[in-house]
């Protein structure tokens, strides 16, 4: 497998992807500490359990289900979409909004139904982004660190045999590979930055969600699902080549800006336990 040969890891590939790996942990957890630490009293662990457990079945389990017969298997609805650009995206970003939205809204609804505060939605945003991290993101920046090192010691075969790398797998492996090579600290900064504003869109995205449920407002799903859309627009033209990377991250912070104000609004209007029992007491006499 010469193509693997004369795969040069650049110097800064194996600290930057250190780094990266340690951010992307520090990411959620700040995010988590910080909103604890601030409303305690008005926070459950519970949510953010649920906002774990709800991403991975609705868009690690059903959603990628419905991707391996809509995309990976070969048959003439994947070879549509798959040769299609604007099938291709209109699916990823239809499928993204509703299974996610989706899976918000159900959980919201049937299976938690103590302690609704508008803190716990932003908490329940938390896990939901903060698992996409560490179950999705976390374990590939990890895997191009292993790379970067096993190749950094020189011995292709060694390395190759150590990833399990065969011939058959070599095409499928060298991107992956070559990622890991040419990784630097611009790309560590993007990731970073990429995560962080994707968990402020997952927390915006949680509280127009709960706001609907807790206000029986069935509209605020479909504006979650279409903003979701949105969002993964540009990512998903990206994967076709059809626009660049730097525009794909003004696009998200564009979006995110847009959906975080709309959250914004929509927490202002809660009521947290508090502000409510004070409402009673003074218009009580």
């Amino acid at each position: 497998m010469t193509e693997f040969e004369n795969i040069v890891i650049g110097k800064s590939s194996i600290p930057s992807l250190a780094i990266t790996v340690i951010l992307m942990v520090a990411v959620p957890l700040a995010f988590f500490i910080f909103w604890i630490i601030r409303h305690k009293r008005q926070t459950n662990i519970g949510y953010l359990i649920a906002g774990a457990v709800g991403f991975i079945v609705s868009a690690r389990v059903l959603e990628l289900g419905v991707h391996y017969l809509c995309i990976v298997a070969d048959n003439p609805v994947s070879r549509f979409i798959n040769g299609n650009t604007v099938a291709y995206v209109l699916y990823g970003t239809v499928m993204a909004g509703v299974f996610e939205e989706c899976g918000r809204h159900i959980v919201m609804k049937y299976i938690i139904k103590k302690n609704r505060t508008r803190e716990n939605a932003v908490m329940y945003g938390i896990g939901h982004g903060g698992i996409e991290i560490l179950a999705v993101i976390l374990p590939s920046m990890i895997l191009y660190l292993a790379v970067a090192i096993l190749f950094s010691f020189g011995n292709t075969e060694t390395a190759l045999s150590s990833l399990q790398i065969t011939e058959e797998t070599a095409s499928l492996a060298l991107p992956a590979v070559q990622a890991a090579a040419s990784f630097d600290y611009a790309l560590a900064a993007l990731n970073v930055i990429e995560r962080f504003i994707t968990m402020l869109l997952h927390i915006a995205l949680s509280v127009i969600v709960f706001y609907g449920v807790i206000n029986a407002k069935r509209i605020y799903l479909p504006l979650a699902i279409l903003l979701h859309m949105l969002a993964d627009t540009f990512p998903a033209l990206y994967q076709r080549g059809v626009v660049p990377l730097w525009s794909v991250e003004i696009w998200a912070v564009f979006w995110t800006c847009v959906t975080l104000f709309a959250a914004i609004m929509l927490y202002r209007k809660m009521k947290t336990p508090d502000n409510q029992s004070d409402s009673e007491t003074s218009s009580g006499g």
